[in-house]
């Protein structure tokens, strides 16, 4: 992890040479302010996305709660992420759902009440910078042409 010294005044210069470095984010704080642990609008933490193109597994979709992707990368189970798509291509993508596929054998076992999806599905997820597992990801678009 690198960490940089301390600078005063040109946040949004500084995060953007952050964003450049390829970091994960920055902390900043307003001047004056003394470190308290618990949520503080003086102290803040911002974080750096970005997007990849990744294999859309499956989906998880639950009454009440957000439906989620399941999503891989080079053969591997990347983590998962929200689905974040207009209602039109959402409907579309669950028209490809193959409920009685069996699921990839590098996702986690505890992975219950997935639809699995046909391999070649791709989709655009937006997540964290610098995680080994999706984190805060979203799915921002489906990149293959079918759907």
């Amino acid at each position: 992890m690198a960490v940089l010294a301390h600078v005063e005044g040109g946040g949004a210069e500084f995060f953007k040479g952050v964003e450049k470095l390829g970091l994960e984010g920055m902390v900043s704080k307003r001047h004056g302010a003394p470190y308290r642990s618990g949520e503080s609008d003086a102290w803040l933490k911002i974080k750096c996305y970005e997007f990849s193109e990744l294999d859309l597994l499956g989906v998880k979709r639950e009454p009440g709660k957000p439906a989620m992707a399941l999503m891989g990368q080079d053969g591997k189970y990347a983590g998962s992420a929200f689905i974040t798509l207009p209602n039109d291509i959402r409907e579309r993508l669950w028209k490809r759902v193959q409920a009685s596929r069996e699921a990839p054998a590098d996702v986690p076992k505890a992975m219950t009440g997935v639809e699995w999806l046909k391999p070649g599905i791709r989709a655009r997820v937006k997540h964290l910078r610098g995680e080994a597992k999706l984190r805060h990801a979203s799915v921002k678009g489906i990149v293959d042409e079918g759907t």
